[in-house]
């Protein structure tokens, strides 16, 4: 028994060793190893004397802390149906399961990060509730995103035939469709359990169990989840609008919420590889955003570098510091358990 005590513990102490310095590599490459990143500080250095610049920073800083405080909130919410959970052990695990997922595909780590602050019995059942919240925030995000683009096709593309006539209220149609069908669907999430009871009808039957936690939620629950979801999506397209605003990108607070919108709907379907991820949210910010100042004519030399800059910065503040914050707590996540 002391021989199994101890090889739990030298098990789990080198897999954290193992995260945290998959979470801290990540982050220099992703922040310091970057061709641009030389540019990007100059940029910083001559932006940061000017006037407001430095109370902008810590204006997106603070929404940070509260996009985070919601989804912590919400997954206190989620979880509570298989464990009680303090909201400051909801802080631990949600940042814990940022700086897992930092360095995974599509950041799927965090599934897994979150849940090994549970007791043993609930983590199967974490992993499937915390993919509801997550659910619920890509849900979000694409309903956004596509009405968003029923806007940006007729103004960025009026030439193109989808941009009016039949096509584009086909497209009207299709959005409306889809997007009350995404509703419905997540309204009635416990279809799942359905769908489930149908593939593992004699097989796996010690994961059906787990299944049950489709059912726990009812509408006004699952409206709780979107109100959270919704909540953070306003926090952190708020950040980048001011983040765009104090690097002199020259856009309005509308327009940029509907090209905001379409980054995050084209993020959000692509699958990206985490140690691309910046890389190509730089690359779809600079082009969704360089169509509106072609579209507006405005004089603007240096807005790709300033769309970069806020993109980057966001990633570092909204992803980069909760992971260096949440590699605090990979010492008290205990993967090996009796």
């Amino acid at each position: 028994m002391k021989n199994h005590s101890k090889v739990r513990k030298i098990g789990n102490l080198a897999l954290q060793i193992l995260i945290i310095a998959g979470t801290y590599g990540f982050i220099y490459k992703q922040v310091f190893l970057k061709g641009d990143f030389p540019k990007i500080i100059n940029t910083l250095k001559e932006d940061f004397s000017q006037t407001g610049f430095a109370s902008g920073l810590v204006v997106v800083l603070l929404l940070m802390l509260v996009n985070w405080g919601l989804e912590s909130s919400k997954w206190k919410f989620l979880i509570s149906k298989v464990e009680r959970v303090s909201f400051l052990k909801s802080v631990q695990a949600v940042l814990a399961g940022i700086c897992i997922s930092s360095f995974t595909p599509n950041r799927v780590g965090e599934f897994f990060g979150r849940v090994f602050m549970l007791r043993m019995r609930s983590r199967i059942e974490g992993i499937l509730i915390t993919i509801i919240g997550s659910m619920g925030q890509l849900l979000i995000t694409v309903l956004a995103g596509s009405i968003a683009w029923l806007i940006f096709i007729p103004q960025y593309f009026p030439a193109s035939p989808f941009a009016s006539g039949y096509f584009y209220y086909a497209q009207i149609s299709l959005v409306f469709v889809l997007d009350l069908l995404l509703l419905m669907l997540f309204f009635n999430v416990s279809f799942l359990t359905s769908l489930k009871e149908r593939i593992l009808k004699n097989g796996l039957k010690k994961l059906r169990r787990f299944f049950r936690v489709f059912t726990f939620y009812h509408n006004k629950e699952i409206a709780t989840v979107l109100l959270f979801s919704f909540l953070r999506y306003l926090v952190f397209s708020t950040q980048f609008y001011l983040l765009l605003r104090l690097f002199s990108v020259p856009v309005d607070f509308f327009d940029a919420q509907i090209l905001i919108a379409i980054i995050y709907f084209i993020m959000a379907v692509i699958p990206t590889i985490a140690l691309t991820e910046l890389g190509i949210r730089g690359s779809v910010s600079i082009y969704i955003f360089g169509l509106y100042v072609a579209h507006t004519n405005i004089v603007s030399n240096n807005y790709d570098l300033g769309v970069l800059a806020a993109t980057t910065l966001l990633w570092v503040i909204n992803l980069g510091i909760p992971a260096v914050l949440g590699s605090v707590f990979i010492f008290r996540l205990q993967f090996f358990r009796k």
